[in-house]
């Protein structure tokens, strides 16, 4: 056992020691090379470090280095190092964190890391909270604690009763709002195609002049960090428009709910505390290795209410049980990497972490400008939209900056005009390899319009 767990730490730490020297993305005869991986059923067992040593030499070329300096798709940051090592020791503890009894640890540390969240993030001393996979199962899961909620006002018990025959529940969402909210309200069947869409601004944010006339209790669904401008919908406004009729106020916050961690940044998420539930992602901004997400939920009960499970065969404390709060019973300790995050951080470290991301942002911008290219978006925060010409163009560019591997990028649709996509996540990335990126990117950009004849 020794062995193999030493070699498996070496070939992890040389992986990531070599991340700085190889390019973003891995190339073709990397990727080719998968093709040993397709084997046969074994019928003998094999040497525990030979395993290894097959994933280690045919899958490492061929990973994409998001644990990298200079990877700026999706909005995915690469894992600090101490949660990296807290994930090791975590998976070597094999611990199944849903029962206080079957691990104490757990049971503590998802305490400390939830008081610690509220704090960072500006939540309700009343919050409770859900470690879930991602922003996905977050919003799944608070959206289940607001349906539970406000079809019980109505003296339906939704978990017992299904949706068969239930009262309506109106769902009020942004025109930009992510597709991982209508994956919500499908699976919780509220329906996607249900929904009131509110018009945005050309920022993608909600507009309250336009709201509708909410004659019931309703769910709404806001957002804190558009996925393509970075843009944060005016919660506070939508939270007073939402008291006249009861209305459950939900806020999606994959990324943009970090901003309220950074005093530079935290005007961008005034009136939060006044929502509902809030769902976001800690393996975006904070840093922690895959999968991590939050929901969290002001009233802890509904969440409870809404997902609690019992059998005779689990025993139940007068603490916090952590399966009560999740979709799950069987699960990873997630809370252990947050917590390590945040206290190997500490709340300057994760302003800084912020701030800094925001800053490399805003520096593509401006050196995208400068070399002549449409910035299409109010760089607000970490996400910056650019056009290099028609449709066309734009999309060789990504293309081609992703071939040379310098740095990834990727594409997307804003208002009817293509865009290459800039997410700045990582607490890897400084400020030389932003510069580095932006010689490329002006490079790259020159090479295609030439190619093009449009230089």
């Amino acid at each position: 056992m020794h062995s193999v767990l030493m070699d498996a730490a070496q070939r992890a730490i040389q992986y990531l020691q070599g991340i700085p020297d190889r390019r973003v993305s891995p190339d073709k005869a990397a990727v080719d090379r998968l093709s040993a991986l397709r084997e046969t059923l074994p019928e003998k067992a094999c040497e525990p470090q030979d395993t290894i040593a097959l994933l280690d030499d045919v899958g490492s070329p061929a990973t994409m280095a998001i644990a990298g300096r200079r990877f700026f798709g999706f909005v995915i940051g690469g894992a600090l190092p101490v949660t990296v090592a807290s994930n090791w020791l975590a998976t070597a503890w094999d611990q199944n964190p849903g029962l206080r009894v079957a691990s104490p640890v757990n049971a503590v540390v998802e305490d400390v890391a939830l008081e610690w969240l509220r704090e960072l993030l500006g939540l309700p001393d009343s919050t409770g909270a859900g470690f879930v996979t991602g922003a996905t199962v977050a919003n799944t899961t608070a959206l289940a604690a607001a349906r539970h909620a406000l079809l019980e006002q109505s003296a339906w018990d939704v978990g017992a009763q299904g949706m068969f025959g239930a009262p309506p529940v109106d769902v009020i969402v942004g025109e930009e709002a992510h597709p991982s909210v209508g994956r919500s309200l499908a699976l919780l069947g509220l329906g996607r195609d249900r929904c009131v869409q509110v018009p945005v601004d050309d920022q993608g944010c909600m507009r309250p002049d336009v709201f509708p006339n909410l004659k019931s209790p309703s769910i709404i669904c806001t957002q804190v960090g558009n996925v393509n401008t970075g843009g944060f919908d005016p919660v506070g406004e939508i939270c007073e428009i939402a008291k006249q009729s009861g209305s459950w106020v939900h806020v999606d916050g994959a990324f943009g709910l970090w901003a309220a961690a950074s005093p530079r940044h935290a005007h961008l998420v005034e009136g939060i505390q006044e929502a509902d539930s809030w769902a976001t992602d800690a393996h975006k901004w904070l840093n922690v290795p895959y999968d991590s997400g939050i929901a969290f939920v002001k009233q802890p009960e509904h969440l409870r209410n809404a997902l609690s499970l019992t059998a005779s065969y689990l025993p139940t404390t007068e603490f916090r049980e952590p399966s009560h709060y999740t979709p799950e019973l069987s699960r990873r300790s997630r809370a252990i990497d947050i917590w390590a995050a945040i206290r190997t951080l500490g709340r300057s470290g994760i302003a800084a972490l912020i701030d800094r991301c925001c800053r490399h942002a805003e520096r593509f911008a401006e050196g995208l400008r400068e070399g002549g290219y449409d910035i299409l978006n109010d760089v607000v925060l970490n996400q910056v939209l650019v056009s290099f010409g028609d449709a066309s163009l734009t999309l060789r560019v990504i293309a081609a900056l992703q071939e040379e591997g310098t740095c990834w990028v990727g594409g997307t649709e804003w208002q009817g005009e293509t865009a290459m996509r800039i997410s700045v996540s990582s607490w890897a990335t400084t400020e030389e390899d932003v510069e580095e990126c932006i010689v490329t990117m002006l490079r790259v950009a020159k090479q295609v319009r030439t190619a093009s004849g449009q230089a």
